[in-house]
């Protein structure tokens, strides 16, 4: 086994520990951590497979294995993006409605203050 592939795979472990660690903590949610652990996994396969970039890019007909590469990340990162931009519109939802029925609530709680005073 070469140096560099030992040097991965030992960085993939104390990553997936350190995720682990995130989690119990309570600082990192499980639906954003499996984004992390997949990745983690994938560059765990290539860690001990070498050749298994090159034969996914035959598979797939690119040309040059780095630009699958290239190419697997940048579709990853869009498909996040997009989960991620759909968490940050619903968190907006649910805040604007919090903000109404506080709102509403205050109204009454006024009301309710008024009526008593008088």
């Amino acid at each position: 086994m070469a140096k560099i592939q030992i040097i991965t795979i030992i960085t993939n472990v104390f990553f997936v520990l350190y995720i682990s660690r995130l989690i119990v903590k309570g600082k990192l949610r499980e639906e954003y951590a499996i984004v992390w652990v997949i990745c983690t996994v994938f560059l765990m396969l290539f860690s001990f497979w070498r050749n298994g970039l090159e034969v996914l890019a035959r598979l797939t007909g690119v040309y040059q294995a780095p630009n699958l590469v290239f190419t697997g990340f940048i579709f990853a990162i869009l498909i996040y993006l997009l989960h991620l931009s759909v968490v940050a519109s619903k968190l907006h939802n649910d805040n604007k409605k919090l903000a109404q029925n506080i709102a509403l609530l205050k109204e009454q709680f006024d009301k309710h203050l008024n009526d008593q005073k008088i």
